[in-house]
């Protein structure tokens, strides 16, 4: 590919993106796409409609950008939890670590690779590019010191800046743990294969297991039911309630029972005033048995007393057999996927073992795609395949668009089905928590991406070439050496069109933005319904912008031309997520930064990989002291990440007793364990009520046939959704 190539696949998407931006500053302030590009804040306030006979309406303008840019730390962390400031903390420290890159790359390697070999350059615009990488260095030369030098600088730097960053969010994760005393989850352990006895209800048998093994610390109990049957009953109920929302007598109030304690579910007049008696609370009393025991799921919340006994509970083997009383700790109430929770635990390892097998064929038969792209790439393959197409090819325009911008659109439009097919795979899966199946979404497009988009455009070449090159292991860093600086072109047009124009689409919020489209101005239904908004999609983000990472480092000192344009792409990557997460994307669940520990993983193996693939080049260019002096920098990086993992990752995986234990001295000390025990009973409520029509973060909850009237934290809150 040509430098005019090149220009043309920047000036498309350059294009693109302009006109996406233009689009975005005008659509987003008009009332009818307020649930588009304002869900969150609809959610939670109520905005005011525009004048639309306003001339500024139809203005495009800057002012989001400007609000995104002065959002502080503590605001996103206030809106979309640790979360959104750990996916914030990836863009700065990308745009940290690639702006020392770029200054060092373009002045100092750059220069060396153009002119690495005598000989007549051509007019810029005609230049092929592989004169910029270092596929252009002389063998032997001297000048592939300022290679290592600057491969040694970024090294170092990298370490450095992960360190103090795993450093900050580990003490933020503390934090967290410290600054949400109520959470139901730190007293909530989850049992699973709970044994059948017969004559027995599940929760009789789990009851007389923790009151005889856990006696002093056990509190309570709440069973999961069959979600078919859960659902039955909560479309019974919420077509009675429709029946009876217009009921109303003697200033008396229709309210819902909560299925949260309960066996039954039922509706009552109640009165709005606080009935008189005794209402002190009977934690023996907290969970009863359903009449029917078929309905039951061998699987309970178990709730204690304090929050190390919780933890002591899922660190144990509660018996003999590992396939029985299973436990670990509870998610947070609104985290939980009930639906996985009936699926019998036995069957967990088979769906494990099904869904890699179904990835790996997947991730194979996407290598068609990746091998016509390939072959886009390579006019006189294609001519040769094609001949009907040699005339066509001969024109410039053709040519520069084929070769510059056709083979990334393709590949980023099949990407696309990337992200729906390992969520699938993730959810037959069944993980216990929606956090949980997007974290393993998450991996599972990770390595999706590195595989096909990375080693596979590479490697490039049919897919026999491709095996055997895989074949022989000691030779794949040579291969990677010799291909790296050839496919550094097809890296950048993949900057713009999966980066820039991407990072433009999100913005627009295409999808939605034509549904909203379809359903106000064709269907004639103009109520902004919650239905659409949805939680941060980390899963498809965490992997796109880690890949560019890797794409950064592993060109950083082969091909130095493409880092100007990947630290736009991490710049505008920083101020758009910013203003989705403020103003699109809903908070649903918080896992407290679990994303980070998978962020510098991949980031020390794109450095370790980086400096494989240097060291490869350097045997190539027959430089034997420079790489000499690269071995020892792998060491380091290996070491320097033994080091994060044994000092930070732990903090990651399980809580610290020391933290737990000063938390709950101080709940006693403060007598808030009754407070927290109130919560309990309504924490982990299976029916999540949806209707309009009922009274918003009320339930009733029956305990010895006495309804109460208490706020339920799984219900629905005003400006919620579920």
């Amino acid at each position: 590919m040509d430098i005019a190539a090149l220009l043309t696949s920047a000036g498309i998407n350059i294009a693109l993106c302009v006109l996406l931006f233009t689009l975005y500053s005008v659509l987003r302030k008009q009332p009818s796409n307020r649930i588009v590009y304002f869900g969150r804040r609809l959610a939670s306030v109520q905005l005011r409609s525009n004048d639309p006979f306003s001339l500024e309406r139809f203005v495009p303008s800057t002012s989001w950008l400007i609000k995104a840019w002065e959002t502080t730390e503590d605001e996103i962390l206030t809106v979309g939890g640790l979360d959104a400031v750990v996916f914030q903390r990836i863009l700065i420290f990308s745009i940290r670590i690639f702006s020392i890159a770029a200054v060092i790359c373009m002045f100092l390697v750059l220069p060396v690779n153009y002119y690495g070999k005598e000989m007549a350059h051509k007019r810029l615009g005609a230049e092929s590019l592989d004169v910029f990488t270092i596929g252009n260095v002389q063998e032997g030369s001297v000048w592939l010191w300022a290679h290592c030098l600057a491969l040694y600088t970024i090294s170092c730097t990298t370490c450095a800046l992960l360190y103090f960053e795993y450093k900050s969010i580990t003490k933020m994760r503390l934090t967290h743990l410290r600054g949400s005393p109520t959470n139901s989850s730190h007293f909530t352990v989850l049992v699973r294969s709970i044994p059948f006895v017969p004559g027995e209800s599940y929760s009789h048998t789990l009851k007389k297991f923790f009151t005889t093994y856990y006696p002093s610390n056990y509190l309570a109990h709440q069973m999961v039911h069959h979600s078919g049957v859960v659902q039955k009953l909560m479309d019974e109920a919420e077509k009675m309630c429709k029946m009876l929302s217009a009921v109303s007598s003697d200033g008396r109030s229709l309210k819902p029972f909560c299925f949260c304690t309960s066996s039954t579910l039922s509706f009552h007049i109640l009165s709005d005033q606080p009935e008189s008696g005794d209402e002190s609370i009977r934690y023996s009393d907290f969970e009863i048995a359903p009449p029917d025991n078929t309905q039951e799921c061998p699987v309970a919340f178990v709730f204690f007393k304090t929050r190390f006994a919780a933890v002591v509970a899922t660190q144990m083997l509660q018996t003999t057999n590992p396939m029985l009383w299973v436990t670990e700790q509870a998610p947070e109430p609104h985290d939980v996927l009930w639906s996985s929770l009936s699926i019998p635990y036995k069957q967990l390892w088979l769906r494990k073992i099904a869904t890699l097998l179904a990835a790996i064929v997947f991730m194979f038969l996407f290598l068609v795609p990746v091998t016509f792209v390939q072959g886009l790439t390579q006019l006189d393959k294609l001519s040769k395949t094609f001949p009907f197409l040699r005339g066509l090819l001969k024109k410039d325009y053709i040519n520069h668009v084929v070769t510059g911008y056709l083979p990334s659109v393709i590949l980023t439009l099949s990407l696309y089905t990337v992200p729906p097919t390992m969520m699938l795979f993730s959810a037959i899966e069944a993980p216990i928590s929606r956090s949980g199946r997007k974290k393993s979404a998450c991996l599972k497009i990770l390595y999706f991406t590195i595989l096909n988009v990375f080693f596979v455009n590479v490697l490039s070449g049919s897919v026999i070439s491709q095996l055997s090159v895989f074949s022989s292991v000691r030779d794949i860093p040579l291969e990677l050496a010799k291909a790296i600086p050839t496919q550094a072109s097809f890296f950048m047009t993949y900057v713009f069109t999966s980066g820039w124009t991407g990072l433009a689409c999100e913005l627009m919020q295409l999808f939605t933005f034509v549904c909203n489209l379809v359903k106000k101005f064709i269907l004639r239904n103009y109520e902004d319904a919650h239905d659409w908004l949805m939680a941060f999609p980390y899963h498809t983000e965490v992997p796109r912008v880690l890949l560019f990472v890797l794409i950064g480092f592993s060109c950083s000192i082969m091909a130095p031309l493409i880092l100007p344009f990947l630290l736009f792409y991490f710049f505008m990557a920083y101020l758009i997520y910013k203003n989705q997460i403020l103003n699109v994307y809903l908070k649903k669940y918080d896992s407290g930064g679990l994303f980070w520990p998978i962020v510098h993983n991949t980031t020390v193996f794109s450095l370790v990989l980086t400096q494989i693939i240097a060291l490869g080049v350097f045997g190539i260019k027959d430089s034997p002291v420079a790489s000499g002096f690269t071995i020892p920098l792998i060491v380091c990086t290996l070491l320097f990440s033994e080091y994060c993992r044994q000092r930070f990752q732990p903090v990651f995986k399980k809580p610290a007793a020391q933290v737990l234990i000063d938390m709950d001295r101080e709940d006693e000390n403060g007598d808030r364990f009754e407070d927290i025990y109130n919560r309990l009973r309504t924490a982990y409520c299976q029916i999540q009520l949806t209707s309009h029509e009922l009274r918003p973060g009320l339930a009733v909850t029956r305990v010895n046939d006495v309804a109460e009237t208490i706020p339920c934290s799984g219900g629905p809150k005003p400006g919620s959704f579920l």
